[in-house]
């Protein structure tokens, strides 16, 4: 299966902003700290979700990204088709020219399990990933090393004032 890095980050940082929207809007930077993504590359994500309307922006003091709809009308496959990915299990990238030009003979196999796991991916909201004990275990576990990290740049920050 092929899902490249752009789908997986959306994905992810989808779920940061839907475990963390409950005090108002999230900004990229704290989604960029928790979750390693880089700002710039949530940038260009957040661009493509907000075009298809999975988020919305809050601008000014205290803005950030919320989502346009509720958890339950969010699935994984509509996060990833936003980015401009596809699932794709075939090693032609679905054009088909897989042996010489031609159709191999397991093209259609692959393609079968494509949309099988696209399929899946169709059925997963976020609302069913928020109540996992295991992502609400690691956002935990996220939130006080992000916490930490925060106070340990305060701390460089003062001795660097002082």
């Amino acid at each position: 299966m092929r899902l490249t890095t752009k789908g997986r980050y959306a994905v992810t940082a989808m779920l940061d902003l839907a475990l963390h929207s409950d005090h108002g809007p999230v900004s990229l930077s704290d989604i960029s700290n928790r979750q390693g993504i880089s700002l710039s590359y949530l940038e260009q994500l957040f661009a493509k979700l907000r075009k298809q309307s999975l988020v919305s922006s809050v601008r000014g003091p205290g803005g950030g990204y919320r989502l346009s709809r509720s958890l339950g009308e969010i699935f994984v496959a509509q996060i990833v088709d936003a980015v401009n990915e596809s699932v794709d299990a075939t090693g032609c990238k679905g054009k088909s020219d897989c042996q010489g030009g031609n159709t191999c003979l397991t093209h259609h196999l692959w393609c079968d399990l494509s949309d099988q796991i696209h399929d899946f991916l169709s059925q997963i909201s976020l609302e069913q990933l928020v109540l996992r004990n295991d992502v609400r275990e690691v956002a935990r576990r996220q939130n006080a090393d992000s916490i930490k990290n925060c106070s340990e740049n305060d701390k460089i920050s003062a001795a660097l004032v002082g």
